[in-house]
């Protein structure tokens, strides 16, 4: 595929996009904004984001990006999980969870889930689905499944695997057609940085 035809799938792609595409992408982008400022907005602007996606990739992608999906599910949990924890303060007004880094334990759980999550996802989609994209759709999910854990506990690793999903999503989205979904996860990228950053700085 040359440049221009880059472009021109692209613009075209970008005039067929819905309108929950539009909402899910503004209220994803502010949901990791506020992450990187370790602001708990990142969880209420976060559900209304993953809960079009999910929608999106189960109903108008095509084929559907089954594990995408079902990530986001996770992600609708995962954000009133940590919607809880990250409001939970000490009798001296402390955050429960501060910044911090993982544990040994952490970083084993959380990469063991990592891993088994990818081989479970990918078993699933290339048995139960018509999914084109298996291993790239099952690794952005389960890179994802370590990122929301590790960030409900406000570990600086999440930003790690948010940085490895993203640079799957970006040309795996790119591929399904999804325009917006595919310039948003560039800026992710570019937000997981910075938040990686950031939380290092602010980190005990």
């Amino acid at each position: 595929m040359t440049w221009q035809q880059i472009i021109e799938k692209f613009v075209t792609d970008v005039s067929m996009t819905t309108w929950q595409e539009w909402v899910s992408t503004i209220s994803q982008v502010a949901s990791v904004w506020y992450a990187r400022k370790n602001n708990i907005l990142v969880y209420p602007t976060g559900i209304v984001g993953v809960v079009l996606a999910a929608w999106i990739y189960f109903f108008v992608a095509s084929p559907p990006l089954y594990a995408d999906g079902l990530l986001n599910i996770y992600y609708f949990l995962m954000s009133v999980y940590g919607w809880y924890n990250w409001g939970l303060k000490s009798r001296e007004q402390n955050h429960i969870y501060p910044i911090s880094r993982c544990t040994p334990s952490e970083l084993r759980y959380g990469i063991g889930g990592f891993l088994v999550a990818w081989l479970i996802l990918y078993l699933l989609l290339i048995k139960v689905t018509n999914s084109n994209t298996p291993v790239l759709d099952s690794l952005v999910s389960s890179s994802a499944v370590t990122a929301m854990w590790w960030m409900a506990r406000r570990k600086i690793e999440n930003w790690h695997a948010w940085i490895l999903s993203n640079l799957v999503a970006i040309p795996l989205n790119f591929y399904k057609g999804l325009m917006l979904f595919t310039l948003m996860y560039i800026l992710f990228l570019f937000l997981a940085y910075k938040g990686l950053k950031d939380w290092k700085k602010n980190a005990l």
